[in-house]
């Protein structure tokens, strides 16, 4: 199996370049066998594949990747245990924004620790949903104060460009990462935040790198599907074909990616992964691959390397393409947008969970 590559957000924080995702393992992207995920997780652990991305709004994923690293460590030991990298997030609910506590927020990272069975989260990447709301400097210096008392390792931001995220360097926080959508078909990082991130010692980790498996053999050459989907995962990214151009002109660029992982021996989504590990400032792409079945095929990306001819080839179409346009998440965090309308907003507080929402904690 090939040699995974690594990259370092900071000295000491050094990762895979594909991160296994969690957000399929969450709610409405069907179902899934808990037992098997978290037994396939060492095999991508073995494999090299060292870094997992979760969040507090993943429903049960916090507590999946926490019982790996529980059963790792109780079978295997400390030392191999202790190779994963957990990446989570902090989403607050957007109808708590305007009186969210300084205590709530500390409460979440302990749900995190908990959940995850770990002393120290390596990366929370922080996200509130709307600026212009309650004080979101308070909460990140929450996190800060809590990389003080060992709680944290880095922080990173999530799903904004460069006016927000400046924002808060300029305020004098250390954001190593921003995870963001990027794709041969969403190329909005390119459109000044790359820059921006390389003159600030920030990296990306990329999500929707496979457009949520539109970007994969098993869409090349199906008929338009429209948007009438029960996986909301899959109406994300529809919209993003639809704002990339037509469905022909999506064929067309599936074909190209056919055409060029055949002459390398690689699949289609490997040639798609590995465009988006080669752009500037990307230190890795977050892959949903659920099972261990999926591992060979993930592994692909580290097997070959793009050529002059097939990043033009590729270009060539994307040249043609109208967008989506504009900056990173500009469409998604317009909540009146159709990309806005299906996103939900306040999946943090759970009636059951007695640690948010009362002062005692």
């Amino acid at each position: 199996m090939s040699q995974v590559e690594t990259a370092s957000l900071r000295p000491d924080h050094r990762i895979s370049r594909v991160i296994k995702g969690g957000w399929q393992l969450a709610g409405d992207h069907g179902s899934v066998d808990r037992a098997s995920a978290i037994a396939d997780m060492e095999a991508f652990l073995d494999a090299g594949i060292t870094t997992f991305d979760c969040a507090d709004i993943y429903t049960g994923v916090e507590e999946m990747i926490g019982d790996f690293i529980a059963d790792v460590r109780q079978r295997r030991g400390a030392s191999v245990a202790d190779r994963v990298v957990v990446h989570t997030k902090l989403v607050p609910d957007l109808g708590r924004l305007q009186d969210l506590r300084a205590d709530e927020v500390e409460a979440i990272i302990d749900r995190s620790l908990k959940r995850l069975r770990i002393d120290r989260l390596h990366l929370v990447q922080f996200f509130w949903w709307d600026l212009s709301i309650g004080n979101p400097t308070e909460a990140l210096e929450v996190l800060k104060e809590c990389q003080r008392k060992g709680k944290i390792g880095n922080l990173g931001v999530n799903n904004w460009d460069s006016a927000q995220i400046g924002r808060f360097v300029d305020a004098g926080y250390d954001i190593v990462s921003a995870q963001i959508q990027y794709s041969v078909l969403d190329r909005r990082a390119a459109n000044g935040l790359a820059e921006w991130a390389a003159k600030h010692d920030m990296q990306f980790l990329c999500y929707g790198s496979l457009a949520g498996g539109f970007l994969t053999e098993n869409w090349l050459g199906q008929l338009d599907p429209g948007f009438e989907f029960t996986n909301r995962s899959l109406v994300k990214y529809r919209l993003i074909i639809d704002e990339f151009g037509p469905w022909e002109m999506f064929q067309e660029l599936l074909q190209t990616l056919e055409d060029i992982g055949r002459k390398h021996g690689v699949s289609l989504s490997a040639v798609a992964t590995r465009w988006v590990l080669d752009q500037p400032q990307v230190a890795a792409a977050i892959v949903g691959a659920r099972y261990a079945r999926h591992l060979p095929k993930t592994m692909q990306v580290f097997q070959f390397k793009l050529d002059d001819e097939d990043r033009d080839r590729i270009a060539s179409i994307q040249a043609r393409s109208h967008g989506p346009a504009g900056l990173v998440y500009g469409l998604e965090g317009d909540r009146t947008s159709r990309h806005g309308r299906i996103m939900k907003y306040n999946l943090n507080t759970r009636p059951d969970d007695k640690v948010l929402g009362s002062a005692d904690g």
